[in-house]
């Protein structure tokens, strides 16, 4: 079935949420983010080589960009979030991810100018209060009087770097395919890291930490999104962002389960007010003022662009699910372009 697909990806996602917070203690942030990215790197490299032997031009007009993108969203954002699971929880991780897609409408609007409807307002308020939730223990009045968890800060970091990776990812599509792409943002990242990767303290791979490198360089950062971007092009972009909205309970699953992490009634409420605001911001901007039905190719407002992309981008892929060729398809005959939106 169709919508597995999409369901899937999620799942794979959840369990790199989990697979994160078990690495605290295993390895360093450094290490496992080099790692992670040269096993993606090295995975990639064979479906990456022949688009790149053909289109050299392409890649040339495009890599200053595709680095910029694989230092933002492959060596950063990853650091962050590998340093952040030292002093938070994986639920927290979860749930302060859902507000990506908020981060990135507030971008667009701030250096793009994009128009922002009034339940993408709406939304942004109601998931800012169940952040808040979460983030203070279910004491959001006491947020001003009190010291924050640094876990919990530094992955708000995170979030909005990695939402202004998704922006930039908007604004910087390339028609070279989304492996290629992928490739080039991984190979970015490990020559990023290993100066870093070299001077860090290492614990070296080990039974423990291997598989948890595996996993978050093979099945989060290649398999998650080309099965995600598969499900777009089955069931489309709107229906699929609708996927995207249980990662946090995924997440919590998984986390109860496999690390045993205790769930309070402030935890619930505060994701569940975290994962509505996402989807009212989302709902809200379908079919805005283009008078366009929700399942025509441009009528995602930025929130739910970002919210679908968000998907995809996630383990640094390259494009919006609406507008990106199938991940296994090459460039198109010389003469025919891509489409270009936004």
């Amino acid at each position: 079935m169709d919508i597995l697909l999409p369901l899937l990806a999620v799942f794979l996602w959840g369990g790199n949420a989990v697979v994160t917070k078990a690495s605290a203690g295993l390895i360093g942030p450094v290490e496992i983010s080099f790692y992670r990215w040269l096993v993606a790197a090295v995975l990639l490299a064979p479906m990456a080589v022949r688009p790149i032997l053909r289109n050299p031009v392409e890649l040339r007009q495009n890599l200053l960009r595709l680095i910029v993108l694989g230092l933002m969203g492959c060596a950063l954002f990853p650091y962050l979030m590998y340093l952040a699971a030292r002093h938070t929880s994986a639920i927290n991780i979860g749930i302060i991810q859902t507000v990506m897609p908020l981060f990135a409408i507030g971008l667009l609007r701030t250096m793009f100018g994009a128009p922002i409807s009034r339940n993408a307002v709406l939304g942004a308020v109601i998931s800012l209060i169940g952040v808040a939730v979460v983030v203070s223990q279910g004491h959001p009045f006491l947020l001003f009087s009190q010291q924050f968890n640094r876990g919990d800060l530094i992955m708000l970091a995170a979030t909005a770097c990695f939402a202004l990776y998704s922006v930039l990812l908007e604004r910087w599509r390339s028609a070279l395919p989304m492996t290629t792409e992928l490739f080039v943002q991984s190979a970015a990242a490990v020559a990023a890291l290993f100066p870093a990767f070299l001077f860090a303290n290492h614990e070296g791979l080990n039974q423990e930490n291997f598989p948890l490198v595996v996993y978050a360089g093979a099945l989060a950062s290649i398999v998650a999104p080309l099965v995600w971007m598969k499900g777009i092009d089955r069931i489309g972009p709107a229906r699929a962002s609708l996927f995207f909205n249980l990662l946090p309970v995924v997440t919590a699953v998984f986390a109860v389960a496999i690390l045993g992490e205790p769930v309070s009634g402030a935890l619930m409420f505060g994701g569940a007010l975290a994962i509505a605001g996402v989807a009212l911001s989302a709902r809200g901007g379908r079919a805005e003022a283009s008078g366009q039905r929700p399942d025509q190719p441009n009528s995602l407002t930025p929130s739910s662009r970002m919210q679908t992309a968000f998907g995809s981008v996630k383990a640094c892929t390259a494009s919006l699910p609406n507008s990106r060729p199938r991940p296994d398809n090459l460039l198109p005959p010389k003469g025919i372009a891509r489409s270009r939106t936004l």
